[in-house]
């Protein structure tokens, strides 16, 4: 039997340092999710800095003025894919230099929008029969997105991208069910390229509009030093017990990563500052890794962000962004709750000892100097609710940004001496943070945006195809018309996927062709898809593209694949909660019931029970997995606590009923051996 030593070497409390290969191998998945992107010197870095700020200003004006849609996303993808073919190198081999095939593809991504914006209105009416030049400019465009999603996020996209060009292609030639009447060359290339239905569709739209704002806001948080601020915070505000750390974890990562929507980010973020204090306290290299993953996970799940899927979802739904904010409040809340649950029970169950957090400075001092980093972080959210759409939204919460940074000369984004000192302010003006964070926004959005483009290829098949229709009646066979059977299919559907794609790629594909099977069976639009956002987010914690926990492994020395195990530990409890606002009616008070203006007539006595029994069943669950509450659980408490969780988040009275009575045994039996010991 393992003692609580065994478990957690680093229970003695040695100083834990991170070596700069940890580092290096920590930021090398952090490429995997974000691309390897070249670091140029000299001209090149100038240059590519100019387009970049120049983008950002694009989509800034493009926030405040009126620019027609047929204008704005083919614009936005040939900045997208020029950019791209500039910082993306063809492989490793030609790192940090631009090759001269880099060019052509780049000078071609200019040449497809400029064909296509100068055909005007004409351009658009023939996209049921192209010509010539036509064709071979909407081939060269999904040829140009092809690479830049194999640059930026790997082979597995194009691969099935290329697939479902197939599957449109060799319609008559497919078994039963899968055929349709198929479609030639020019037919496909004219939806895809042709209209607003294929490649800039909605998922161009929502990177276009909302997705670079993001970016771009994130990233002045970043060099205003708002992700330093919140770090801090967090040491100075959990310090002192043996759960601190673990505490500090889970704050910071929600601080961090509501403001960048990225998971492997927040992973290394936080991992580097915070790993020597877990082992510290006690916890093990692979436990360690597996709660700084699951706390990189809380920043796509969590408002005001989310990640870039969230995004979507509002475009799918025509609905406000408000209102998938509106939606993520509950199920963030018990996300954590089961992160801070865990934490209490492995401080018991490891006998972890107390260790004082060293503090930067206290809690008071902190927020007296920087509480305008918070000012930022919910402007955001203000600005919606006073009536300004998500795009002007997140616009003037960049201008906030800005002008608050000011507030101090060690955060400002615009230097206090830009015009002292005779005619080298421009020079200044160049090397300011806030430069940077205008290049680092469009930096920021190159893998989203190109894997967008490639999703609206995938999107524009299933539209043509019939392909969503035809899988969901397929998928509702399988599981013979049970709402249980279907949401269990479909779940493991959007997981599959995800394994091999990005987040926001797995929710696109997933949303068109998963979504109806259960619309179908009568769950509501905006349940069916915050379902599948949940499971899409499943694929950042599993393997083979567990990133954030190999990214967590690599910084801890951990293994990266017990390191994943340790990851679902974490997880698990909050991933039940996606089958309680799918499965019963009373279920979508988890998600508010999924508008704002749902709320003046919401049943709040039933949001308050259907948010109490799946906190209860959180908990259960957490006690089950952990295998302790109040001391180490027996097997016949701990078979109790699970199946108590899982009959709690499944909401029907009976399995409340029972799921309660349940807990009560397991938390009696628990209670009497805790005061005999």
């Amino acid at each position: 039997m393992n003692t609580p030593q065994d478990m957690h070497p680093g229970s003695n409390g040695p100083d834990v340092v991170i070596s700069q290969e940890s580092l290096s191998k920590a930021e090398e998945f952090i490429e995997a999710e974000e691309g390897a992107a070249n670091k140029f010197k000299g001209w090149a870095a100038v240059l590519v800095t100019l387009l970049a700020v120049a983008m950002s200003v694009f989509h800034l004006y493009t926030a405040y003025a009126i620019v027609p849609t047929q204008i704005l996303r083919p614009i936005h993808v040939g900045m997208v894919l020029f950019l791209c073919f500039l910082m993306f190198p063809i492989s490793n081999a030609y790192r940090h230099r631009i090759m001269w095939w880099d060019w052509i593809a780049g000078a071609l991504s200019i040449a497809v929008v400029v064909y296509l914006v100068m055909g005007g209105d004409d351009f658009t009416d023939r996209n049921t029969l192209p010509e010539n030049w036509d064709v071979f400019f909407g081939i060269c465009l999904i040829v140009l997105i092809m690479e830049a999603m194999r640059r930026t996020n790997g082979w597995i996209m194009p691969i099935i991208t290329s697939l479902f060009i197939v599957y449109a292609l060799a319609g008559p030639s497919l078994p039963a069910p899968w055929t349709h009447k198929g479609y030639e060359v020019g037919r496909l290339v004219g939806v895809l390229y042709m209209t607003l239905e294929g490649i800039y569709g909605v998922a161009v739209d929502v990177s276009a509009s909302l997705i670079i704002l993001f970016t771009i806001f994130g990233a002045f948080l970043q060099y205003s030093g708002a992700g330093k601020f919140y770090i801090d915070f967090s040491f100075s505000a959990m310090g002192g017990k043996s759960t601190g750390a673990g505490r500090t974890v889970v704050l910071a990562s929600f601080l961090l990563g509501g403001p960048s929507g990225s998971g492997v980010a927040t992973t290394v973020t936080l991992g580097a500052v915070a790993y020597p204090l877990l082992a510290k306290v006690g916890y093990e290299k692979n436990a360690a890794g597996g709660l700084l993953a699951a706390g990189g996970l809380g920043a796509i799940i969590s408002p005001p962000v989310l990640g870039a899927a969230a995004f979507l979802i509002a475009e799918f739904l025509k609905i406000s962004y408000l209102d998938v904010l509106l939606m993520a409040i509950i199920p963030t809340l018990l996300f954590y709750l089961a992160l801070f649950l865990m934490v209490e029970i492995d401080a018991r169950k490891y006998g972890m000892r107390d260790s004082a957090i060293e503090r930067v400075d206290s809690i008071w001092n902190l927020t007296r100097k920087y509480w305008y980093h918070f000012l930022s972080l919910i402007s955001i959210v203000f600005f919606m609710m006073w009536g300004f759409s998500p795009v002007l939204s997140v616009f003037w919460a960049t201008v906030v940004s800005l002008f608050t940074s000011m507030l101090r000369s060690d955060t400002t984004l615009i230097p206090y001496d830009l015009f002292e000192g005779g005619s080298d302010w421009m020079q200044r003006m160049w090397s300011s943070p806030f430069i940077k964070a205008m290049e680092g926004g469009s930096i920021g959005v190159l893998n989203v945006a190109a894997t967008c483009a490639g999703a609206g290829i995938i999107v524009g098949v299933v539209t043509l195809t019939g392909l969503g229709l035809k899988f969901s009646t397929i998928v509702i066979d399988y599981a013979a018309g049970s709402l249980l059977l279907t949401a269990i299919f479909t779940s493991l559907v959007v997981w599959i996927v995800g394994l091999a794609v990005p987040v926001t790629a797995s929710y696109i594909i997933c949303a068109v062709i998963a979504a109806p099977a259960l619309t179908k069976l009568g769950v509501p639009d905006f349940a069916a898809h915050m379902f599948i956002f949940y499971y899409a987010v499943l694929s950042e914690v599993s393997p083979p593209t567990a990133l954030s926990p190999f990214a967590a492994a690599a910084i801890t020395g951990g293994d990266p694949y017990k390191t994943t195990l340790q990851c679902w530990k974490y997880t698990v409890p909050a991933f039940l909660l996606p089958f309680m606002f799918v499965l019963d009616p009373s279920g979508q008070g988890l998600l508010l019931m999924g508008s704002t203006k749902s709320l003046a007539s919401a049943d709040w006595v039933s949001i308050g029970l259907v948010f109490t029994t799946a906190a209860l069943g959180i908990a259960s669950i957490a006690a089950g997995f952990q295998g302790w509450a109040w001391v180490k659980t027996t097997t016949y408490e701990r078979l109790l606590f699970i199946a108590a969780g899982f009959a709690l988040v499944y909401p029907s009275t009976w399995s409340d009923g029972l799921g309660l009575a349940m807990v009560g045994i397991a938390v009696a039996s628990q209670l009497i051996r805790h005061r005999k010991n």
